[in-house]
């Protein structure tokens, strides 16, 4: 099927942030007596917007994070990302791709659109992705696995849902895209396929990709 818009999510499947931001959330809540390791960080909050940390933790100790978490785990994964991300093996192929066969896309995060934006500008992806074409959580209220961040977008772009397909890594965003009456296509380089139930299909490689939507 030839679709009339591309969602990227963008931690894992744009930029190659997911392990360097696990680890670093892990440690902070470990650090304020709320151990977790890289795996439960994982299993818990790829994918997720922000607040999904304040719930779960509040749900399972009755206890509240401290006011400032927010801004001093930001500023630790910025630090990092200045440091060291990289866009996703093959991910410029695939945009060059679209823009070649004039396909539109766009991006569709449950991150920040500060979060966003540093990364993209690190890995040079900010020439890829106009302000026109960045969606966040902070834009409807509510992340993953709501579908008002995928309709939200949808709806900027001028394209029905029913004409979309998101590209996904997180079980939270599987969940949105298929709330949000769109084909959601897998991304299993970190993800097992059975955390992604609910897709229309899986892929391993950005190589795969654009056989995929039909380029």
């Amino acid at each position: 099927m030839r679709y009339d818009l591309v969602i990227f999510d963008n931690d894992g499947v744009l930029v190659d942030s997911e392990p360097l931001s696990n680890r670093l959330l892990a440690g902070y809540l470990t650090e304020l007596g709320h151990p977790t390791t890289y795996e439960d960080s994982l299993r818990d909050y790829m994918g997720a917007a922000i607040h999904r940390v304040h719930d779960l933790v509040l749900e399972r100790t009755g206890q509240r994070l401290p006011e400032d978490f927010d801004a001093t785990f930001h500023a630790r994964v910025f630090a990092g990302f200045r440091e060291e991300l990289e866009p996703v093996e093959g991910v410029v192929d695939v945009l060059k791709r679209l823009a070649a066969a004039g396909v539109p896309y766009c991006v569709a995060s449950s991150g920040s659109h500060e979060r966003i934006r540093v990364g993209h500008r690190k890995t040079g992806l900010d020439a890829w992705f106009p302000e026109d074409v960045v969606f966040s959580a902070e834009d409807v209220g509510k992340g993953k696995p709501a579908p008002d961040l995928f309709l939200h977008a949808a709806e900027r772009r001028g394209v029905a849902p029913g004409r979309c397909v998101v590209v996904e890594d997180s079980r939270l965003g599987v969940q949105a895209a298929v709330a949000a009456g769109m084909d959601v296509y897998g991304f299993t380089a970190m993800t097992a396929e059975d955390r992604l139930a609910g897709a229309r299909g899986f892929f391993s490689r950005m190589d795969e990709l654009p056989g995929i939507l039909g380029l």
